[in-house]
């Protein structure tokens, strides 16, 4: 931020309230997925790649499922700083992961991003794992914003904000960031 437009910031979420945040997901995610049919959890990176491996620790712990597959899906579009970093939403490819991709049609899905803001990344991941055959795909977000302008919807959130779009929501999770927290930034 530039020193002459000095932002507020205001901390609505600390870690202990965020691992409750997330431990309530990982149940309702556990009710989209009875059964012993297999469940791949596939998380949108940066952020979302750790939320999910919190939330697919818990539905094994706590839950008692078998340990799903985990991947991550890295799509080239930011929305929520209000600064588009490509101008059209580009998912990319990891080669590394392209049989896990294959293994995916028919699965059960549980995609994990932080931000629901405008829709482009998750309804851009969406598309891509439907391509691959996916069975049935349920997303997860650690925060919707209530703006969304595609036709995009989590079906499982943990936290709802209703701020100005000028504002911006900062989910700071580790190992990206030291503390796990979710703050409001105003300018």
């Amino acid at each position: 931020m530039d020193r002459r437009d000095p932002a507020t910031r205001t901390r609505l979420y600390d870690h202990v309230q965020l691992d409750a945040v997330i431990a309530d997901m990982a149940r309702r995610a556990a009710g989209f997925f009875p059964g012993p049919e297999p469940v791949a959890v596939i998380g949108i990176l940066r952020r979302g790649a750790p939320l999910a491996g919190r939330i697919t620790e818990l539905l094994v712990s706590r839950h008692g499922m078998p340990p799903p597959s985990r991947l991550d899906l890295r799509v080239a579009r930011y929305a929520d700083d209000l600064t588009l970093l490509h101008p059209e939403t580009l998912l990319v490819e990891n080669p590394a992961d392209a049989d896990l991709l294959a293994g995916l049609a028919g699965r059960r899905l549980l995609v994990v991003d932080d931000v629901l803001y405008a829709g482009n990344s998750l309804l851009r991941a969406v598309d891509h794992l439907a391509q691959h055959g996916a069975g049935e795909i349920r997303v997860a977000v650690l925060v919707d914003r209530n703006v969304a302008r595609l036709p995009v919807r989590a079906d499982i959130v943990g936290i709802r904000l209703q701020v100005a779009p000028p504002d911006i929501v900062e989910c700071h999770i580790p190992p990206y960031e030291p503390e796990f927290a979710v703050e409001l930034v105003r300018a």
